[in-house]
């Protein structure tokens, strides 16, 4: 009808959620059917105020964001991973799945930037392993733990600092390199290789100097690894898992109880570090902050990684390691971070690996160094006690946010993507 408004596109709702995201400094968006779309927000979730989603929605935002192969592809796996870019907005992860018979999304801000390990505050020690020679590098953590962002961080301090060819399989891939004093070739599963198997299978064709694989996800992905790392070149991957002990574990179950022994001493060669990450909400209520343990393979650990039973030293190990070696555990990194006023007591007892000693520890600390007495003279009971600014804030602070659950630095407030 001439005059009459033009209709808004079936997938408007989509562009304001996109946008009502960025300017929340969001890490996720969440679309599912009879539901607002969600946004994820320092690691909590918020709606917007848009009407719930309805299928229609969905099916015509799936058409619009996936070429017709993906479409087919999806309809017949249920799943698919890819990644967009929005002009003037961002990039960003999707996964597209099936609940309850509707389509449902999940949205994840990958930043056009890559942070340097020092912006994202990150031990420096990382440094140090990013331009070691060979080995393979670990990078752990839950869903939403940084790993992506880590590993982004490490690669670009390599291709600042070296002149290497680095190779990446990803799926997808989500932080975009250029070229500086490295060549960086970026392969994506499904449309620069098959899968993984398949780019693995010929990867040290390709003249690798440094090799990421995106994720750790099979027993071929992780003998590829680690022979490639005990070969002499450098490999990062990642693992879901939660601390160092857990990984070593998890390496040695990928395969069938036999060959244990041999890939206890496969890996006590082939490993150079482990780094495990777990993201701590900020006191101030501003973002969050990498609580970070970190593994070095020495004499010593390469000793406890062969013999299962000595296994268990490696935590005690991390700990001693500190000054000589730059590890650290994951209490450590929280203590580092509760004493310079950036975490509240209740998040590093929430996140250390061992609260009663952490609180034992802050306890030493308070009685050793945040009370000074002005006074002894009779009848001055506690007037002369100072207790250091903040300390008693960070006792009474209020319980902190969700852990992990994304973030993504250049956007939100928190400099992790994963």
């Amino acid at each position: 009808m001439p005059g009459a408004a033009k209709a808004p596109p079936p997938t408007a709702f989509f562009q304001k959620a996109i946008r009502v995201m960025v300017e929340k400094k969001g890490s996720d968006l969440l679309l599912k059917v009879g539901r607002s779309p969600t946004v994820r927000v320092a690691g909590e979730l918020e709606s917007i105020d848009l009407p719930p989603l309805t299928p229609a929605d969905l099916k015509a935002l799936a058409e619009q964001l996936m070429q017709p192969k993906q479409l087919k592809e999806f309809m017949e796996t249920k799943e698919s991973d890819f990644a967009i870019g929005v002009p003037g907005i961002g990039r960003f992860r999707v996964n597209v799945y099936w609940q309850r018979g509707t389509l449902a999304f999940a949205f994840r801000v990958i930043p056009y930037e890559v942070k340097t390990i020092e912006e994202l505050k990150l031990p420096k020690i990382l440094e140090e392993i990013a331009l070691k020679p060979r080995g393979l590098v670990l990078v752990t953590g839950v869903t939403g733990s940084g790993k992506s962002t880590a590993l982004a961080a490490m690669v670009n301090h390599i291709n600042t600092n070296r002149r290497v060819n680095i190779i990446t399989v990803e799926d997808p891939i989500e932080f975009l390199h250029r070229d500086l004093n490295s060549i960086v070739n970026q392969r994506e599963i499904g449309a620069d290789t098959l899968s993984f198997h398949a780019a693995l299978r010929h990867i040290l064709r390709q003249n690798p100097d440094v090799i990421l694989i995106g994720e750790i996800r099979d027993m071929e992905t992780l003998d590829v690894a680690l022979k490639a790392a005990d070969t002499g070149h450098l490999v990062f991957s990642t693992l879901h898992t939660t601390d160092t002990t857990q990984t070593i574990n998890r390496v040695i179950s990928f395969f069938p109880p036999h060959q244990h022994e041999e890939i206890r001493h496969l890996l006590s060669t082939a490993l150079q570090a482990v780094v495990s990450l777990r993201l701590a909400p900020k006191a101030d209520g501003s973002g969050r902050v990498p609580a970070c343990e970190v593994l070095i393979n020495t004499a010593a650990v390469r000793d406890n990684i062969r013999d299962v039973k000595a296994q268990l030293n490696i935590p005690d190990l991390i700990r001693e390691g500190t000054v000589q070696y730059g590890m650290q555990s994951f209490d450590q990194s929280l203590m580092r971070w509760f004493t310079a006023g950036e975490i509240s007591l209740e998040t590093a007892l929430f996140c250390c690996t061992n609260p009663t000693e952490f609180r034992l520890q802050i306890e030493g600390i308070a009685a050793s160094s945040d009370r000074t007495f002005e006074g002894f003279g009779e009848g001055s009971s506690d007037r002369g006690l100072k207790t250091k600014p903040g300390l008693e804030a960070t006792r009474t602070a209020k319980p902190p946010p969700a852990l992990g659950g994304g973030d993504a630095s250049g956007v939100s407030r928190d400099p992790f993507a994963r």
